[in-house]
């Protein structure tokens, strides 16, 4: 597979350089890889580690400034870098498909999904008329999207998460092409969705005996799928090899972190996190609470409403950490908000310490704080962490402005972060920081319960292991109740004392963590605990 003669990608001492200032900065620095027709090649390492940039310069979609500096990158003996703007568009989307890892901001929200397949076949096919609109819906279908005729006139906010990547996936299928560049195509996705996708992108591969180039910074993900691997750090490949040989035997002590950062089904509770003395009494419990929306295009009546939430009962204990786990849809969401009073819910009541509380009852705001997935869509970008911080304290009006700024050091410190660095703005931190500060965030009003809603799986796997080691240690340190959101099993395992598995609007099973693991009685929970990514076992 790996003769010259069958190499459909060769990519020679690339360089990519942007200037920034008055200096330049190397982002890709004198890398060389190669890329067989059939076979998938994984690109794997940390953000800001130059795999993004990588992909962007086989097609030539660098964003400016940036240019390549250096290198070529061969298209079945073509070089790509010499080629002009009109040479290259046949190449884009018919030649070289590209999935990217966030499709709500990939496809148009104004075009319906069939229109923007077609228009891929209407660019780059000689096509016509019905025969487009035919072979839309045929890669609609062969995506396994649901209802094809339907989902041709459905825009793209009317997808789920999963969906919508199908049908970027269906966009870059659409002309057959002989490269496949996927970027982190799964990171948001849960668990079985992840699974699916993946298997989807491989059956492309066998069918078109495509070359496929798959970006990601968990290894784990691509494992399943990938032939060889590529290991990327600081604009340089610095390992590569087979996929089970680097897994089994990783040269570079880069790979090695990695490796051991991947968090790991059956690796046990984390070695920081403390059994949980769960009292009788609950720190925060909802009663019967349900939750229905309005269906699209009913105005009146029970008929015409989607119940996303049965009336669902919930305890939570002082100390624990309780994970619900459950497909995107399942009503995780609408669950965690209609407990923090967010949303109001149609029935039920949310009991605080034994008190009933309002919609807008102050002690409920200071004692539930929440952490969110995306800390840099979290954190207002025209604040100081200083004020970002301050805002709570203010908002609560219980804490007063000479105790203000040594409240804000505490938490900056208590999550790992230099006091010094309050003065600085939410862009001039990684994302591994970011999710600290709004850890600290949640922490400024001493909260009784934290709840965590996806906080890592927008993080590179060696942050996430980080940030995990973080919220075991304060779990510890302040007896903090935790209600942590996850499609990741192994990250639940890690953390969780007990776990609810949601499907279809209601708790289908709950119970300790170990018995859930090791004795699911839900098809849901089964198929959950199936679809997580694994790596194979390495050499002691």
């Amino acid at each position: 597979m790996n003769s010259p003669s069958s190499r459909l990608l060769t990519v020679e001492e690339l360089t990519i350089r942007f200037p920034l200032g008055g200096r330049t900065v190397t982002a890709v620095d004198g890398i060389s890889f190669h890329i067989s027709r059939g076979e998938t090649l994984g690109l794997v390492g940390e953000s800001g580690s130059g795999k993004t940039i990588t992909a962007q310069a086989i097609p030539r979609i660098i964003p400016r400034p940036g240019r390549i500096d250096g290198g070529r990158v061969l298209l079945d003996g073509t070089d790509l870098t010499g080629l002009s703007e009109r040479q290259l568009r046949p190449v884009r989307g018919r030649r070289i498909g590209m999935i990217f890892q966030e499709p709500m901001s990939s496809l148009n929200p104004t075009m319906t999904i069939g229109a923007q397949v077609a228009e891929t076949l209407q660019l780059h096919t000689g096509l016509k008329g019905s025969e487009i609109r035919d072979h839309a819906r045929t890669m609609l279908e062969r995506v396994r999207l649901p209802d094809p005729g339907s989902m041709m006139t459905r825009y793209p906010h009317q997808l789920s998460g999963g969906m919508q990547q199908r049908a970027m996936i269906a966009m870059a299928l659409a002309c057959d092409p002989d490269l496949l560049i996927a970027d982190e195509p799964t990171t948001a996705l849960d668990v079985t969705v992840q699974a699916e996708i993946l298997d989807l992108i491989d059956e492309a591969r066998r069918d078109l005996d495509m070359a496929v180039l798959f970006i990601t910074h968990n290894i784990a993900v691509v494992a399943r799928i990938a032939d060889r691997l590529a290991v990327m750090q600081d604009g340089r490949i610095v390992e590569t090899g087979t996929t089970a040989e680097l897994i089994a035997s990783p040269q570079s002590d880069y790979a090695r972190n990695l490796l051991n950062a991947v968090p790991r089904l059956g690796g046990g509770p984390h070695p920081r996190k403390q059994p949980a003395d769960i009292s009788d009494q609950p720190v925060l419990a909802m009663q019967g609470m349900s939750k229905s929306y309005p269906v699209a295009g009913s105005l009146f009546g029970d008929a015409g409403r989607k119940t996303v939430l049965q009336p669902t009962d919930l305890e939570i204990h002082r100390g624990e950490t309780l994970a619900i786990v459950g497909a995107s849809g399942c009503g995780k969401t609408t669950l965690t908000r209609c407990l923090t009073r967010l949303i109001d819910a149609d029935s039920g009541e949310v009991v605080l310490n034994g008190a009933v509380m309002g919609a807008d009852d102050p002690r409920l705001r200071q004692a539930v704080q929440m952490v969110f997935q995306d800390p840099f869509g979290s954190l207002n970008p025209r604040w100081s962490i200083r004020a970002i911080l301050r805002e709570p304290m203010q908002i609560a009006g219980q804490i007063s402005a000479a105790r203000q700024l040594p409240a804000i050091h505490r938490a900056l410190e208590q999550v790992g972060l230099d006091p010094a660095m309050a003065d600085r703005y939410p862009h001039q931190f990684s994302g591994g920081q970011r999710q600290r500060i709004a850890i600290a965030r949640a922490l400024i009003l001493n909260p009784r319960l934290i709840v965590a809603d996806e906080p890592v799986s927008a993080l590179d796997v060696s942050v996430q292991a980080q940030i995990l080691d973080l919220l075991a240690d304060l779990q510890a340190d302040l007896g903090l109740s935790i209600l942590l959101i996850s499609h990741d099993i192994a990250v639940v395992e890690r953390l969780a004392d007990r776990i609810a598995v949601m499907a279809e609007g209601r708790i289908v099973e709950i119970g300790p963590t170990r018995h859930i693991l090791d004795n699911p009685q839900s098809p849901t929970a089964r198929e959950l605990i199936a679809a997580v990514p694994r790596l194979p076992e390495r050499a002691a």
